[in-house]
């Protein structure tokens, strides 16, 4: 390893989706004996991160990087988009880019306190944090960007913002995405509105486009991805990057990856919640309702850390909903408008409805927080009605459950197109919270036929969900013995710190 130290850095940009990988990356990093982990972030985000971290880490340490929200224009204790309004995740994002001064004085520290001042062995970076690339590099460290999303939505994602293809069309034309076959085409309706009005002078054109461009200069990235079941997305962002890309994933919990399960398994908190937070029922009280549906009858909905729906559309989902007649576990927030975090009112869905699928048990509503690899991993659950944010949609796939797409923003609309088309596990409901809203009729034709496991499109989505699933597990299978997915991550490692290991 040369004149390099055993510490390695873990950077992740300051949202909720991010984290949640970058805490798994470094829970598998820490299973090779002589690394030192450390990962970075601001102080409440290092605060989430302690409550997650049990005693049996002792290798990963954190470390607090000064900042404070409201010298930025923002509200106090805005560390994480999951606590921002749309509007001021831009605001987040360049305020987050102050955070490389102290993050260098960071490193310089680190190196001030090894034999002959070593400098860290990698600092493993986020993509939207492509000024980390110029403080390892700087010191002499290998420099290692890490996507948490996967292969196709990351490419499309950077293709888009690196080349702006809809500028110029009118918004109810279709566009190309530079890079990709042009079979794989985007309507304008599908963009987000931060992205509608993108032209490359705005603030979140702007940022994108630099942390973008300034990641590409690392020596290799990681993909939070399973190589098996991303050919496409990883071929191009091999082409396109023109650096070595490793798919790492899945970065989920061991016991998450484990088939067959016991109904009485589930009560022993095999997963520990890796989301970190209070949850709105006991994971008791969630397999006990699970346990007395059929198998592969419930729909599990959730939006994700930080997407919601309107109040009109919230109210079409849940009418439905009770007209399918199908089971469903739906985890509820506030409506768009609202403060996410704040009291549910009884009046954004149709009277009664709480307390009719109560006492018919046909549905278990779940406010803010449910256990979700829990609820996934049951045999009961035969859909998942998601965002298609990438760990929800990993997690779903990793336990052979089709998905209903209802993108809303980020990568969202290339992984949910990724999933239709690529390998036919989805059935997308709309194109999110802009897009007109999806009546009850609608919503049970779709709840219908991805249900449906004996005949037709949901017969077909099964199937392929299901082999998908025996991918991932297989993924994580190491020939030696080893731990689980940690070979993975250190021959990746191996091969980026090899590059420089003569420098």
């Amino acid at each position: 390893m040369g004149s390099r130290g055993q510490h390695i850095l873990l950077l992740p940009f300051l949202a909720h989706g991010h984290l949640i990988p970058f805490l798994a990356l470094a829970r598998q990093l820490q299973q090779t004996k002589g690394f030192t982990i450390t990962i970075v972030s601001t102080p409440l985000n290092i605060q989430y991160l302690k409550s997650t971290i049990s005693s049996d880490s002792p290798n990963i340490h954190l470390a607090e990087l000064p900042f404070c929200s409201t010298d930025h224009g923002l509200p106090p204790n805005a560390e994480n988009t999951e606590n921002l309004s749309p509007h001021n995740v831009p605001t987040l994002c360049h305020a987050s880019v102050t955070l490389e001064a102290p993050f260098r004085r960071l490193v310089h520290d680190i190196m001030d306190q090894e034999d002959g001042g070593r400098p860290p062995l990698c600092i493993i970076s986020d993509v939207f944090f492509g000024w980390a690339v110029n403080v390892a590099k700087s010191v002499g460290s290998v420099s290692i960007t890490f996507t948490t999303c996967g292969a196709y939505g990351t490419a499309a994602y950077m293709s888009f913002w690196l080349h702006l293809p809809h500028l110029h069309r009118d918004y109810k034309e279709f566009f190309k995405l530079p890079w990709f076959p042009d079979s794989h085409r985007f309507h304008c309706s599908q963009l987000n509105p931060l992205a509608k009005v993108a032209n490359g002078t705005d603030a979140w054109s702007m940022f994108m486009r630099l942390q973008i461009s300034l990641s590409l200069g690392s020596h290799g990235w990681l993909c939070n991805t399973v190589e098996e079941i991303e050919p496409l997305g990883m071929e191009v962002l091999r082409k396109y990057l023109k650096l070595p890309v490793r798919a790492i994933g899945p970065l989920l919990p061991p016991a998450a990856l484990k088939k067959p399960y016991s109904s009485s398994s589930f009560g022993s908190n095999i997963f520990k919640q890796r989301a970190g937070k209070k949850l709105g029922i006991s994971q008791e009280k969630c397999i006990e309702w699970l346990n007395l549906q059929g198998p592969s009858s419930v729909l599990y909905i959730s939006f994700g850390s930080q997407n919601t729906i309107s109040a009109s559309q919230m109210m079409e989902l849940a009418l439905g909903l009770e007209g399918s007649g199908k089971p469903f576990i739906w985890v509820l927030r506030p409506p768009t408008g609202f403060d996410i975090k704040g009291e549910f009112k009884e009046e954004w869905l149709p009277k009664g409805f709480e307390k009719r699928m109560t006492e018919s048990k046909q549905g278990l509503l779940v406010h803010n927080w449910a256990p979700q690899l829990e609820i996934l991993s049951h045999e009961s659950t035969g859909a998942f009605l998601s965002h298609c944010g990438w760990n929800s949609a990993l997690e779903s796939l990793s336990q052979g459950v089709p998905i209903i797409g209802l993108p809303m923003g980020a990568e969202q609309i290339y992984n949910s197109m990724m999933l239709m088309e690529e390998m036919g596990v989805c059935e997308e409901l709309a194109r999110g919270v802009q897009s007109d809203i999806v009546g009850k009729e609608v919503i049970m034709r779709v709840i219908e036929l991805v249900m449906d496991k004996k005949k037709g499109k949901g017969k077909e989505m099964q199937k392929k969900a299901s082999i998908i699933g025996g991918q991932i597990r297989a993924a994580t299978k190491d020939p030696g013995g080893e731990d689980e997915g940690s070979s993975l991550v250190l021959e990746a490692l191996n091969d980026f710190v090899s590059v420089l290991s003569d420098a």
